[in-house]
């Protein structure tokens, strides 16, 4: 017996480079919306993007990060449910106010896809 296809409620043009989810393959982000590479997540490095799609956000809690005090969310991927980083509800530190409403995937959970060589 076939699984049926998995089905997104969101896909990426196929013309561009896109970041997907690397346990189910849903698609993630565009990487037009990439703002940073240099982030650390909870597990490991992660990228910081602008949004993102096909994702999940729990409830904020305020979180004592590298960069000082922050409310976020942890988001999930809306087909497999993995917990993926988190999205920026409130920075408390005036030079960390670029971040707000932004989200991090940590890499270990995504994957590249669509033409990167």
């Amino acid at each position: 017996a076939r699984l049926p296809p998995r089905t997104f409620r969101s896909y990426l043009p196929r013309s561009h480079r896109t970041y997907s989810c690397v346990h189910c393959r849903a698609h993630l982000a565009r990487h037009e919306e990439l703002i940073s590479k240099s982030f650390q997540g909870s597990h490991g490095r992660a990228y910081l993007f602008n949004s993102v799609v096909n994702v999940g956000c729990g409830p904020a809690e305020q979180r004592l990060l590298l960069t000082g005090l922050h409310s976020v969310a942890d988001i999930f991927c809306q087909s497999c449910k993995t917990t993926l980083g988190w999205k920026y509800e409130q920075a408390f530190e005036s030079s960390q106010k670029y971040k707000e409403g932004k989200f991090i995937i940590e890499m270990s959970h995504m994957v590249k896809e669509n033409g990167w060589d």
